[in-house]
């Protein structure tokens, strides 16, 4: 028996007929939900007329109760059926188009299959599938296999089968644009004919661009600690959205959206992301930024954003500034906050706990409870068991308050309705008088402490900004004079009288108090995903991980693409997470392949950063990048006109600067000529955008502009890492613009890798 559809006409009459059977699968679908809608109606309106109910005899109170369950019954049904139609619909669209991106042929027992690979499984009416769904188990043959024999895991266990073909689509509108057989599943010839096309509203659905390594990460559900180190344009973005879509199709049962949480690096990427989990037919995970998720925690105050410490740093930076920043940043910083924290003396931070202005429990009344527990204990455990004290002495003081005047006096002027909403709640009918006036006196009681109660369960006694300038006091580092080192203490303190924190410390402060009190924990995130993970230190890092304490975490990044450093970091920042983060298995995968950009833009963008070498780009070919330079009062004028040229033949055209005072000064000067983008946009619109380049991270635009690459504006080997970053987000064309006097590295690029012209 030979495999059908060898030609690329047979293939295409195939895809013909599959989308003529979604056509009709979607007309099918569509007057489906209208009838399970209307049948939904009929059920609620069925539903409120039976509660009427009769509760005056016995038997009507059973037949009651049964018919309301039985009508229950119906609109969970009607209600299910409605949901499944519209599931179908939703994945019936996903595959409207392009239904399938991969092929193949594989001899099971002597007998020859053919199966097609798509976002979303489709069969006809007698069972047959047309497309099998990307998460099937049987898939993974056409991702990890290459032509031979192949096992892959089933419900029935381990199967062996030949693989005889693998063949990858590129398809569209219906129509297959690209076609190629080839042994191992390679993005390379898929994503020459993707990417040479102008970039889309959302980033490109590239379900067919995995390649084994890739595929190693949206497979893997073993690692604990799961790190990507990818350079920029290798897909880490795109594969890491298929992990999640691979998770929540395989572990369906146990795991949902809901327990996966991505942090973001900005809002602005979280909504360009927004349709890639949908288009690979699930719902999406749950989002935040490190700022948002500090700021919910630290009511009250003004957390500094990473924004706007990179803005300030710009400015002013004193090198003791730096030697500060470098150190809390570092994992010694870490590690000695979770030393600290395991026998610290809570004592220390110990406060009156106030109601109605006077001193409920003294200070000394919690330290003394404290310092009367075993001293071997550990201080998150003497910590627990301390306010597990309060809560007793409390429901003691509150039993004996039942008898005071005031709660008699309360009980007899009790309104009608204040008594009534009492009422539903404790069901005083059932109860004799003298009960009923205990109910109340508890009751009363109960609500005008409540107050305390609360103050307890969130820790109100304890001052977690004193114990942590205790435990800063402690420290000592090497590299920062004791006198600047107390100084920093001193600020720390003037900054809480203003309402504000620093962003170290703000992350330092929320680890200390979750160690030494054990709240501000989410027992229910089973994954937890880090982008940009070169952004966050490893304070920030372990603060996270010890927040989601159940949760498998998955950290990707760029180690070049920290803009936010002012010097290189090194390659072994990765390995020295795992001692920070210990897991049962940690593993580090590497992403070399740039994809994104021509192999001009990409061979120019690796000579900026010391690990340049390691990137292989993509053999596309594009246009040689240019860095224009000439008269610095010309410059925004010659910008503009560049962007304005650029903007004919590429739809999305981006002005990058280096702060964000310097793209609203572009955009102010430049009125409706360009469209400043900011992080709270949800859109990146067609046309000419300006940016910093912190907001531009993870983003792609068809042609970018480098602006003001001067000595003045990058001088250290930090900023190189900017300009790195600046260029990989382009796809087809590269140019910068400075001043006479443009930034030393240009210096050393090799020649013909760079073209400098003046304007």
């Amino acid at each position: 028996m030979q495999f059908p559809n060898e030609s690329k006409q047979a293939e295409q009459r195939r895809v013909d007929f599959v989308t003529q059977l979604i056509e009709q699968q979607l007309q099918e679908t569509s007057a489906d939900i209208d009838k399970a809608q209307h049948e939904r109606r009929q059920v609620e309106l069925n539903f409120g007329a039976n509660t009427r109910a009769n509760y005056i005899e016995t038997d009507d109170i059973i037949e009651t109760n049964a018919t309301l369950q039985q009508q229950r019954q119906l609109m969970t049904s009607a209600v299910s059926n409605e949901e499944i139609l519209q599931h179908k619909e939703k994945e019936l669209h996903a595959l409207e188009g392009s239904p399938y991106f991969g092929r193949i042929d594989i001899q099971e027992a002597g007998e020859n299959d053919t199966l097609y690979i798509g976002t979303a499984s489709l069969s006809d009416e007698n069972g047959e599938f047309w497309v099998y769904d990307w998460r099937a188990p049987i898939a993974s043959i056409y991702y990890n296999g290459t032509l031979g024999t192949v096992k892959y895991e089933s419900s029935m266990g381990t199967q062996n089968v030949d693989l005889q073909r693998k063949r990858q689509f590129s398809i569209r509108q219906g129509h297959i644009d690209n076609m190629f057989n080839t042994n191992e599943t390679i993005g390379d010839e898929i994503l020459k004919n993707a990417l040479g096309q102008a970039s889309s509203a959302q980033m490109k659905n590239i379900v067919a661009t995995i390649q084994q390594s890739q595929n190693q990460i949206i497979r893997d559900t073993k690692s604990e600690l799961l790190i990507v180190q990818g350079a920029a344009g290798s897909g880490k973005t795109s594969t890491i959205m298929q992990r999640i879509a691979y998770l929540l199709y395989h572990s369906r049962q146990q795991l949902n959206a809901e327990q996966i949480i991505l942090f973001s690096p900005n809002n602005l990427f979280s909504n360009y992301i927004a349709e890639v989990l949908p288009s690979l037919g699930e719902n999406n995970m749950r989002q935040v930024t490190l700022q948002t998720f500090l700021a919910r925690r630290l009511h009250g105050l003004k957390i500094q954003t990473l924004f706007e410490r990179f803005e300030q740093e710009q400015t002013t930076f004193a090198v003791s500034t730096q030697q500060i920043r470098q150190y809390k940043d570092s994992i010694e910083f870490a590690q000695a906050l979770q030393k600290y924290a395991q026998h610290a003396d809570l004592s220390l931070a110990f406060t009156d706990l106030i109601f109605e202005g006077q001193v409920f429990f003294t200070k000394k009344q919690i330290q003394d409870i404290y310092q009367q527990l075993p001293q071997a204990l550990a201080s998150a455990d003497k910590f627990l068991q301390t306010k597990n004290h309060l809560i007793k002495q409390l429901q003691h003081f509150l039993h004996e308050e039942e008898q005071a005047d005031w709660v008699i006096d309360a009980i007899d002027n009790l309104s009608s309705s204040q008594y009534q909403a009492i009422d539903q709640q404790e069901h005083l009918e059932q109860y004799s008088s003298q009960k009923q006036q205990h109910i109340l006196a508890r009751y009363l009681v109960k609500q005008h402490y409540l107050p305390v109660y609360d103050a307890i369960y969130n820790d109100y006694f304890f001052d977690v900004f004193q114990l942590y300038q205790h435990f800063l006091s402690q420290l000592q580092p090497a590299a920062i004079t004791p006198s600047i080192w107390q100084e920093m203490i001193v600020e720390i303190s003037a900054n809480l009288e203003r309402h504000y924190l620093q962003l170290d410390d703000a992350t330092a402060i929320l680890y200390l108090q979750q160690l030494v009190t054990g709240s501000g924990q989410n027992q229910r995130i089973k994954y937890l995903f880090i982008d940009e993970m070169q952004d966050y230190s490893a304070l920030q890092l372990a603060y996270i991980q010890n927040s989601f304490p159940n949760a498998k975490l998955t950290l990707l990044g760029d180690i070049e693409q920290n803009v936010y450093a002012h010097d290189t970091l090194s390659q072994q920042r990765f390995y020295n997470l795992t001692k920070l983060l210990p897991h049962k298995k940690s593993t580090l995968i590497t992403l070399n392949q740039s994809y994104r950009a021509t192999a001009a833009i990409t061979n120019l963008a690796k000579q900026f950063i010391p690990s340049g070498a390691t990137i292989q780009a993509f053999n596309r070919s594009g246009k040689t990048p240019i860095l224009f330079s000439g008269d610095e009062q010309e410059l925004p004028n010659f910008t503009l006109k560049l962007a304005q040229q650029q903007v004919q033949n590429q739809h999305r055209v981006a002005i990058i600067t280096k702060t964000n005072q310097q793209a609203q000064h572009l955009a102010e000067f430049w009125g409706d000529h360009a469209q400043l983008l900011q992080e709270q946009h949800t859109k990146i619109p067609q046309g000419i955008v300006v940016l910093p380049v912190y907001l531009a991270k993870g983003l792609e635009f068809d042609s970018v502009i480098g602006y003001d690459v001067s000595t003045f504006n990058y001088h250290s080997d930090g900023d190189y890492g900017i300009l790195y970053t600046i260029a990989t987000r382009a796809l087809h064309e590269l140019f910068f613009v400075c001043g006479p006097q443009r930034a030393t590295i240009f210096n050393q690029v090799k020649p013909h890798s760079l073209i400098f012209k003046k304007f």
